[in-house]
């Protein structure tokens, strides 16, 4: 397929595009004027990049014609008091490339969507805003939008949990705060993340043309302190100590998850990683990198 990909130099992102151009898809890529291309170095040659800030959708996606658009481009609000750029990321882009795609027959529009509750924060409430927009357009086009947990895997961004944890213990940190770690956690790894959208994208023709949405995680969910434990055991970490309790709850805090990946599996995705294996390549590599650098 011609596809259109937006995030492809982010974590997410940029897994996907690899894995896509190894299947023999053609990709059209749309990233700010900022974004590094160091994730993608190795390929990017391969693609064809816009910036995000002087494209016209309607021309990319007529002139290329563009059978599928895949959005993964993200913007948590880390650190923001201001929402605006993470509901331009979440919210006004995709639906600039939602209306372009309808209006140009594009075949399938793809979401990248969290399964953090909208009342959390302004990231999972613009993510939730989205989707419903998606369901406005599904009229027109097959919109599927894939509802992801707490995905991890290595060379991620350290404002991650996972990486952030990991790189913690594996520097031997004195102590860490945490909140008291009761809340429980559905964790996956990015090589599950990237099947399951190519388990969609194959299956599209299955599909008929309205809203589908789909679930991303594994069977089972920990708590936060038993996954510290892990990955700490994990880095044979035997010195840093867990302030568990020192960081209150964030407001509307989610203690636990209950995701249905039923739909996925009907298709024939299945998770290949337990929690340890995903953390054990993680840490690995991780340790590598360090090493390298």
């Amino acid at each position: 397929m011609k596809i259109l990909l937006t995030g492809g130099t982010g974590f997410l992102g940029s897994n996907l595009l690899r894995r896509l151009l190894g299947l023999g898809h053609e990709l059209f890529c749309i990233k700010r004027e900022t974004s590094s291309l160091e994730r993608v170095k190795i390929f990017k040659h391969k693609i064809k990049w816009f910036n995000v800030e002087t494209s016209d959708f309607d021309e990319i996606i007529s002139s290329y014609k563009i059978e599928g658009i895949i959005h993964c481009a993200t913007d948590y609000g880390r650190k923001q008091f201001n929402p605006i750029q993470t509901i331009e990321t979440n919210l006004i882009l995709p639906l600039k490339l939602l209306h372009a795609a309808a209006s140009n027959n594009v075949l399938v529009f793809i979401n990248t969507d969290t399964v953090l509750d909208k009342r959390v924060d302004t990231y999972s409430l613009s993510k939730r805003q989205f989707s419903e927009w998606l369901e406005k357009y599904s009229n027109d086009i097959l919109t599927i939008n894939v509802a992801l947990e707490h995905f991890y895997g290595p060379f991620d961004n350290d404002s991650k949990f996972v990486t952030y944890v990991i790189r913690k213990m594996l520097g031997n940190e004195d102590s860490i705060d945490f909140t008291l770690g009761l809340q429980k956690r559905n964790f996956v790894y990015i090589e599950d993340v990237i099947d399951a959208f190519i388990v969609l994208l194959n299956n599209i023709n299955k599909l008929d043309n309205s809203f589908h949405n789909f679930e991303v995680g594994t069977e089972d969910s920990v708590s936060i302190q038993d996954f510290v434990g892990l990955v700490k055991k994990l880095c044979n970490n035997n010195t840093t100590d867990l302030n568990f309790g020192a960081i209150n709850y964030r407001e509307n805090e989610v203690m636990n998850t209950n995701t249905n990946t039923d739909k996925l599996k009907s298709l024939g995705w299945f998770p290949k990683f337990s929690l340890e294996d995903g953390l054990k390549n993680t840490i690995d590599l991780e340790k590598k990198l360090k090493i390298e650098n």
